[in-house]
């Protein structure tokens, strides 16, 4: 599926029942070009899994309510996704956490395996987690602050959250590391 044909998908899924989802979403794709010069040829790879990391929240595709593994599963029955971006999007952002949480780890692990390209994978947590629900740019520590904020401290998502903070944090200082080393402007 090439970048264009993820953009219309998401916007198709999002855009109308869920117009504030779809901004983020636009937020997080536009980050994404941003880090395009850190990836090379991968860069369509993290602008697609980008544009697709919340489809999973779409109406008709909610199966578990859990929306990486929705919307992953939905993408990998397409056929015409590349695993990686499925990958991506079953994992984004420390959803491994939030799925112990759900009691959906294994089937989340065993279905989509974590992508061994931890650059890759650290990038679109540093895109989702430094876009605001309205998709302007913020840190993550508002980010997390937000979600937390919206959810409940006490509530699957504030406890997964709150466990996934450090490690979200540490994933956006590795990017921007990265961005600084070769001189990519965030």
């Amino acid at each position: 599926m090439t970048v264009g044909r993820a953009y219309g998908l998401a916007e198709a899924l999002l855009g109308e029942s869920l117009p504030r989802r779809w901004e983020h979403t636009k937020g997080v794709a536009a980050c994404a070009q941003r880090l395009g010069p850190l990836f090379g040829d991968r860069s369509e790879v993290l602008e697609a899994a980008a544009v697709l990391h919340d489809v999973g929240y779409a109406p008709p595709l909610v199966v578990t309510g859990f929306h990486p593994l929705d919307g992953a599963r939905h993408l990998r029955s397409l056929d015409a996704v590349d695993d990686r971006v499925v990958r991506l999007v079953a994992n984004h952002s420390f959803a491994l956490l939030e799925a112990e949480e759900r009691g959906l780890r294994a089937e989340l692990a065993d279905a989509f395996p974590l992508l061994d390209d931890p650059l890759l994978v650290d990038a679109l947590v540093y895109c989702d987690m430094t876009t605001t629900p309205d998709g302007g740019r913020t840190t993550s520590e508002e980010r997390v602050a937000e979600i937390l904020g919206r959810y409940g401290k006490d509530s699957v998502v504030g406890r997964f959250i709150r466990r996934a903070a450090p490690e979200i944090h540490e994933s956006v200082g590795r990017v921007r590391a990265a961005a600084n080393e070769l001189g990519v402007v965030l």
